[in-house]
This record gives C-alpha cells, sequence and structure tokens, in this order.
C-alpha cells in the first residue's frame, strides 16, 4: 500500500499537522490518517527551535501512523514564512538555428538563465514560472514549443526565500526520522485544495490565514501571477485580546474561537462574557462590542495589507481583473463575518474555501475544514508526484525494450510507435534535489 499513498506535512506556526491519503477509485482522494501537535519551535512560519519542531513532527506523524495503522516514510512538505517574496522579471534569448522548431530545450535554458539572477545574501531562487511567452515580438503566447523563430522571451513570476531557513525545515523533518520527498509552497498546495480550474482561469486571489502569517496567491488564466506572504496571522489577534483585556493567552485564543467576530455592530453593550480569575483573583468580565472592537481593528489591517499586494498585482486594470474575487481559506477564515468584512474593505465578492471538492464523498467533517486546507493540498501534491514518476519509469522502460519485429511484416505495414514522452519535471523538484543534497552531504 505505501506506493498508492501520499503523506503531507504541513508545519505550522500555531500547529503541526501529518495527513495520510490516497486516490480511490473514482480519482478523489481519501483521508486514511491525520495527527496534529502544537507547533513549538517555529514563528511567523520560520523555525527557531530545532528541538521541539522536530519533537512536534514525532508527535503529528506517530498520531496519523496510528490512525492509518502506516508506516510513514516520505512527505510532501509546505514552505512559507515571512521570508518569502516574490518578483516580476523578464527575459530573452536568441535560438541559434531560427529554422529549426522551438523545443522543451529552448524553454529550459530560458528558465535556466533567470535562476542565474543575482540575489541578496543568503536568498535564493525557489520558484520560477513563466506567465507568458514572445517570439519574434510576437506576444501574449501560451505554449510557444513547436513554433519557429529566433528570438524568445518570458516574462516571469520568480519566488524568492531565504535558503537557510528552508534548509532547518529540511533538517527538522530528517532528524524526525522522515525523507523530505518534496517541498512545495504553502499558497500553491492550499489553491489546489480549494480552488476550482474555473475560478482559476476568471481569476482568483486565495487568502490562507495561518496562526503566524497570511499567505495569497493570485491566479488569472490558469496560470499563477502573484505571491505574497503578510507576516501577520491569527496569532497577532490572539495577542491583542490578551493585552487588551489583560488575560492570558489560553483564555484569549478561546474568547476568539467562541465568542470572536470580525464585525462590531454585531454585538449588543450588555452581552458580555465572564473570564475565572487567576489563583483566587475576582473573574474578569469582558464585553462583547469591545472584544469584537479589537479583533475588528488588526482583522481590517491584515485585509488592507492584502488589497496592496492585489492592487499591486494590477486587479484595477480591466485586463487583469479577478473575477472570481477572493476565496479565503486557513485556521483564521473560520472567524465570524470575515467574509462580509472582507467584501467591505475590497468591494470583492469573497466565500470561504473548504478543500472538499477534491475530498471523497464519506470524509469526515473535521478534515473539510479550511483548517487543513493546506495539509490536503500537500496530500495531493504527493500523489501527483508519485503519478509522474510511474509515468517516467514506464517511459525509461519502453525505452529499454528491445524492437522485435516480425518476419512476416512488410515495411508498408511496420508502423514506428513513439513512447510517450515523460512528464516535465517543475522546478520545485530541481530544488529539492539541491537541498536534499545539501542535508545529506550535511550530515
Amino acid at each position: 500500500m505505501e506506493g498508492n499513498i501520499a503523506i503531507g506535512l504541513d508545519i505550522g506556526t500555531t500547529k503541526i499537522v501529518a495527513m495520510i491519503g490516497r486516490k480511490n477509485e473514482y480519482g478523489k482522494v481519501e483521508i486514511l490518517g491525520i495527527g496534529r501537535s502544537k507547533s513549538l519551535g517555529v514563528h511567523r512560519g520560520v523555525v527557531n527551535n530545532i528541538t521541539q519542531t522536530i519533537q512536534s513532527i514525532q508527535l503529528a506523524v506517530q498520531e496519523a501512523e496510528a490512525a492509518a495503522d502506516v508506516k510513514i516514510e516520505n512527505v510532501t512538505v509546505g514552505i512559507a514564512g515571512q521570508h518569502i517574496r516574490s518578483l516580476q522579471h523578464s527575459d530573452y534569448i536568441t535560438r541559434p538555428n531560427p529554422d529549426l522548431v522551438i523545443d522543451d530545450e529552448d524553454i529550459d535554458r530560458l528558465i535556466n538563465q533567470v535562476h542565474k539572477l543575482v540575489m541578496l545574501p543568503g536568498e535564493e531562487i525557489i520558484h520560477v514560472l513563466p506567465q507568458e511567452y514572445k517570439v519574434d515580438g510576437q506576444a501574449e503566447i501560451k505554449e510557444p514549443v513547436g513554433m519557429y523563430g529566433g528570438r524568445l522571451e518570458a516574462n516571469f513570476h520568480v519566488v524568492v526565500g531565504q535558503v537557510s531557513s528552508i534548509r532547518n525545515v529540511g533538517r527538522c523533518v530528517k532528524s524526525a526520522g522522515l525523507n523530505l520527498d518534496n517541498i512545495t509552497l504553502e499558497p500553491l498546495a492550499s489553491a489546489n485544495a480549494v480552488l476550482s480550474q474555473e475560478e482559476k482561469e476568471a481569476g482568483v486571489a486565495l487568502l490562507d490565514i495561518g496562526g503566524g502569517t497570511t499567505d495569497l496567491a493570485i491566479f488569472r488564466d490558469g496560470i499563477i501571477r502573484h505571491t505574497a506572504v503578510i507576516p501577520f496571522g491569527g496569532n497577532v489577534i490572539t495577542e491583542d485580546i490578551k493585552e487588551g483585556c489583560s488575560i492570558i493567552e489560553k483564555q484569549a485564543e478561546l474568547l476568539k474561537i467562541k465568542f470572536g467576530s470580525a464585525w462590531p455592530g454585531e454585538n449588543k453593550e450588555n452581552e458580555i462574557v465572564s473570564i475565572p480569575g487567576l489563583r483566587g483573583r475576582d473573574p474578569k468580565e469582558i464585553t462583547l462590542k469591545n472584544l469584537s472592537k479589537i479583533i475588528h481593528a488588526r482583522v481590517v489591517e491584515i485585509v488592507e495589507q492584502v488589497y496592496v499586494e492585489i492592487k499591486n498585482y494590477g486587479h484595477e486594470e480591466q485586463k487583469k481583473k479577478l473575477i472570481a474575487g477572493i476565496v479565503l481559506t486557513g485556521g483564521g477564515a473560520q472567524l465570524k463575518h470575515l467574509k462580509q468584512l472582507v467584501e467591505y474593505i475590497t468591494g470583492m465578492d469573497t466565500r470561504i474555501g473548504f478543500p472538499n471538492e477534491h475530498l471523497a464523498g464519506n470524509s469526515d467533517d473535521e478534515i473539510t475544514s479550511p483548517l487543513y486546507a493546506t495539509a490536503v493540498g500537500l496530500v495531493m501534491d504527493g500523489l501527483k508526484r508519485q503519478e509522474r514518476k510511474k509515468l517516467e519509469i514506464a517511459y525509461e522502460e519502453s525505452l529499454m525494450e528491445p524492437e522485435t519485429e516480425t518476419e512476416t511484416e512488410t515495411e508498408e505495414e511496420t508502423e514506428i510507435i513513439e513512447p510517450p514522452k515523460p512528464p516535465k519535471r517543475s522546478f520545485l523538484d530541481k530544488f529539492t534535489e539541491r537541498i536534499k543534497d545539501f542535508l545529506d552531504n550535511a550530515e
């Protein structure tokens, strides 16, 4: 069974989730087991305590293994964190022989040229995503392979991150006794889990509100156009409640989940909640109106920062308009009246994204919560990679098979059957291999 299952490991600021899944006969993802533990040692998506992170990973993995009765070895890990940024870049190559058609090698050469961009110290290019191509000045070409041309140029969306932070995540995974199968950008994993292809075509902004960071991914014409990580999330709201109401963090978190609302007008002045005092002290009384005012102020700040990023992408231009609006996911998306507030601030259609579109019909309600969108996306990513590996193996085997030809066949009857081409490897595959090599050599 090991061959047909995939494991997603979501290393978040508040929780670490290990999720085991496989594809059922209808092509949907069936979740076999899930384990979660409190994330100790991660701050705003970045590991700041290796030992505690390793322990948290092991706890989550053990719980998932017990639930699914499967031994976990290879995992697909999500990376996010405040160190990730993105930029737009244009580049071109001149082809030595314009009389030959453009092939995958030309595109690889162009992409490899982008990888040579000089970054800030400690930063490395994680992802190079082609937007659209130009061949000999002819613009807006989606797929240049098979065309004639001397000059091939493209616009790229380049995702950059602190390589030391990513290596630390890899180190934690390895030290927890697991193999790093692949690394995926968390906003991309969440997008795969909650967005439909129609939304990606029409133009949509996915907002994944986590504990430590808020991840943004913008799609248009089925291509990812913009990514950003905003270093605020649900934890900052909890911190504000703690400070504003002079209570401990545990109580602040419970208050936010049970009574929190992003819209102060909802609560009446006389709605009060009583919180037990510490060690014999008098209980504290907090009005729900004050609570929602504290939450509202911080959520407005987060949403406004997101809206600045959406405008930076160019949403206000007619050609770049995001017709499908905004999709909210992540643990923070469960905050009451958040959808209405986002619509009010941005003027864009908004919905809450549940990762149930790709899940089997009998999935647990808990798994289809926005809280697990990233983990579901990572499992889907792992399964997709397994399928690609199978195709690659089949392709290699087809090349090695000796050609057999019967004597009775005439030349006219002989048909040349070309083996199918292997699927293209993504740039993240190559990046993962570099991280793996580094970790192996560092031991």
